[in-house]
């Protein structure tokens, strides 16, 4: 089994599915209502392209209409004070895990591109994070996020 790969509690098809895989978010506890579900969103935006297995089957509800597939496990969200995610972004670069990043910058622009100009313009001990997505092992994805708590 990869690090990659669900493990079953039990056996059997009714067991509960416990994976040895996390995927977080953090967000920096100062943004509005508004920045902290589009910083999430855009975080996670990029982890099912890179990562197939992290995506489940496509839905369908009774009348047969289908809907797209989404994670197939949950999205942890926590968040911390500016200090907080930088602690927690040089942990996932140490551990080489793989991560998604939201810099204040990107509030201001308007589109992929001037997004990628935004973060490459600034040096990685210099930016402005305001939200950090982790992906991969349990232990070491929690390890990166010490000293964040749970979103409320």
């Amino acid at each position: 089994m990869s690090t990659h790969d669900a493990a079953p509690e039990t056996s059997g098809p009714e067991a509960p599915v416990r994976f040895d895989t996390k995927i977080a978010v953090l967000l920096r506890e100062d943004l509005e209502t508004w920045q902290r579900l589009n910083v999430t969103a855009f975080l996670v935006s990029g982890l099912g392209r890179q990562f197939p297995e992290v995506i489940g089957e496509p839905y369908e509800d009774a009348d047969a209409v289908g809907y797209l597939p989404m994670f197939r496990q949950p999205v942890l969200v926590f968040e911390g004070a500016k200090e907080t995610l930088t602690t927690a972004h040089a942990r996932a670069l140490s551990r080489a895990l793989p991560r998604a990043l939201f810099t204040s910058d990107l509030f201001t622009t308007g589109n992929d591109r001037d997004n990628r100009a935004a973060v490459r313009a600034v040096a990685t001990a210099d930016l402005d994070l305001v939200g950090l997505a982790v992906y991969g092992p349990k232990n070491a994805v929690d390890k990166v996020l010490k000293g964040a708590r749970m979103h409320p």
